[in-house]
């Protein structure tokens, strides 16, 4: 036999050989990747239970870390179901399960922005109105095109986590019955682990014990909020049919006030945090001495107080809506109850009793129908105030221009008595650029500002450095405030009562964590006779109230300034 013929079983050998060793090579990576696909799923299922949604809402100096280090009861009391289910369950059962994770991740990523900038969770009954508010905010500070591209990133983004997560847990179920019994020896240690954690409360991060249930209670309040909100619903209704002064003769409910004019002013996100807090009241309380003392020069005094907001950190249409109605608004569905019927609001109830009512609102871009329901006989906003100057981030145009041009327009010419609700935009974030004062007799169609616009920082940039950002804030409370007060300096008549408060408080990077919904209320006038009628109030002479002054709840204050400058409501 030749060394040729010899061979050829070697040969074959070696043939056969190399694809063996290749398919084993194939399936030790197919059991790597299958390994590695199992391992990322768990991750992505861990997280999505245990991350809280306070996670950005933290204190400072408190490690995140804790926040990872948690025994999530769902994920035991779903392998414990995945292990004792029939084969043709678990697939369903994994499907049903994903689908409910990632709702919960959609959920918590909605509760950490809306702590972030509204200091509350995402109420997924009633929020949903909010999200266009949010895109228009955006859009007014960044730009149709941003507010486009993060509207559709952020559909992209639930989709993409909806996919992922019931993928991710079809694998863990197919995983869970593959490895049965070493599951069921995991699950029971767990178990073990999660009830001596939970009877001993270790915690690492605040509000998030080690032995999570966090998942289960964010479902259970979820589900609790749809019959919560209808029963909301039936209260504001009863709530609003109340009302102590619908009876009362439109004359006799503000006889006090007879002659005067009197003007509103609402300073956007003042709250109490801008008077107490160091750092910020440095900038605030300048304004506020200088200005008592200035109104004073001119015959003018002013007592403050404080009110509790029914918002915080945005929503300030539902501060408005409080304030003027008398009834708690605190979301969208009661303000939308609110408009829709007839109850007495303050600028009504000087419009029924002859005064001249105005809204100033150049914050508004459209028409504004809520006007008819408040009582206003004429409005301006940014379409009619005829500013040519720039934008300030959200703000049209500056505070100083909307009184230059309120006086121009309103107050400036001879008149029958007024009231008039100017709602103050320079203080509303993102607080970049931002204007400064200038002489009155400058300002002209606001094309003065334009210098002032260039250059400002960018929202994403300033918002950085939390400090910076509260600097930036003061500063734009500080503006606002003495706008009114040079105004009522140059411009104001004996006959003038203003009423200054700011509608909530600013978002947490600015007025921190936790904060209160308080917000700062003044009344200035120079007849000594407006204050002695709310004298009884315990209200703080001068601009700024003391820690200590009396706080209420903003629904209270309509009925409160009829009692003062009226007659007695019907029983």
């Amino acid at each position: 036999m030749s060394p040729k013929t010899r061979l050829r079983p070697d040969a074959a050998h070696t043939d056969e050989a190399q694809p063996a060793g290749e398919a084993e090579q194939r399936g030790t990576a197919r059991r790597i990747l299958g390994a590695g696909l199992t391992g990322a799923a768990a991750i992505l299922v861990y997280l999505a239970l245990i991350v809280p949604d306070t996670i950005l809402h933290h204190k400072a100096g408190v490690s995140v870390l804790g926040a990872f280090l948690r025994v999530p009861m769902e994920a035991i009391a779903g392998g414990a179901v995945f292990v004792v289910l029939p084969a043709r369950w678990r697939r369903p059962t994994a499907v049903v399960m994903g689908l409910g994770v990632g709702v919960l991740v959609v959920l918590k990523a909605a509760n950490a922005g809306f702590l972030n900038v509204l200091g509350r969770p995402f109420d997924p009954v009633l929020d949903w109105p909010l999200l266009r508010d949010g895109y228009n905010a955006l859009t007014a500070t960044n730009g149709k095109a941003y507010a486009n591209a993060a509207a559709v990133g952020a559909v992209v983004l639930t989709v993409a986590v909806m996919v992922f997560a019931t993928l991710s847990v079809v694998r863990l179920a197919k995983a869970t019955a593959r490895h049965a019994v070493s599951v069921r020896r995991g699950l029971v240690a767990l178990s073990a682990a999660w009830v001596v954690l939970a009877l001993t409360g270790v915690t690492f991060f605040p509000g998030n014990p080690v032995a999570s249930d966090s998942a289960a209670a964010l479902a259970k309040t979820t589900v609790k909020a749809v019959p919560a909100a209808i029963n909301d619903l039936h209260e504001f209704d009863a709530a609003e049919r109340i009302d102590a002064y619908a009876n009362v003769p439109a004359k006799q409910r503000l006889a006090g006030l007879a002659g005067k004019d009197v003007v509103i002013g609402v300073v956007e996100s003042y709250g109490r945090s801008a008077l107490q807090d160091p750092k910020m009241s440095a900038l605030v309380d300048p304004v506020l001495s200088a200005g008592t003392q200035q109104l004073a020069a001119k015959g003018f005094h002013a007592k403050s107080g404080f009110l509790t907001s029914s918002t915080y950190g945005g929503g300030s249409w539902l501060a408005h809506g409080t304030l003027q109605s008398g009834v708690w608004i605190n979301s969208q569905q009661r303000y939308r109850q609110l408009i829709s019927g007839n109850r007495l609001t303050l600028t009504r109830a000087f419009h029924e009793a002859g005064w001249q009512t105005y809204g100033l609102e150049p914050g508004n871009t459209v028409a504004w129908p809520e006007g008819k329901f408040y009582g206003y006989d004429s409005v301006y906003d940014s379409r009619n105030l005829g500013y040519r100057g720039p934008h300030f981030g959200w703000s049209s145009m500056p505070d100083q221009y909307t009184l230059a041009q309120f006086q121009k327009d309103v107050y400036g010419k001879p008149h029958a008595p007024l009231m008039a609700e100017i709602t103050m935009t320079s203080s509303h974030n993102p607080w970049t650029p931002l204007p400064h004062f200038i002489d009155w007799n400058t300002i002209g169609d606001g094309s003065i500002y334009a210098p002032m616009a260039r250059g400002g920082e960018t929202r994403d940039a300033l918002w950085q450095s939390p400090q910076r950002t509260q600097l930036a804030y003061a500063t734009s409370i500080a503006y606002s405030v003495q706008s009114l007060i040079s105004w009522v300096e140059n411009y104001a008549d004996k006959n003038l009562v203003l009423v200054i408060f700011g509608d909530h408080q600013a978002m947490p990077i600015v007025s921190g964590n936790n904060a209160s919904h308080d917000v700062p209320i003044t009344i200035v006038s120079h007849d000594p006779a407006v204050l002695d009628r709310i004298a009884d109030w315990g209200w703080q002479d001068g601009l700024k109230p003391n820690p200590n002054a009396p706080v209420w709840k903003m629904d209270a204050f309509r009925d409160k300034f009829f009692a003062a400058f009226g007659g007695e409501p019907t029983r």
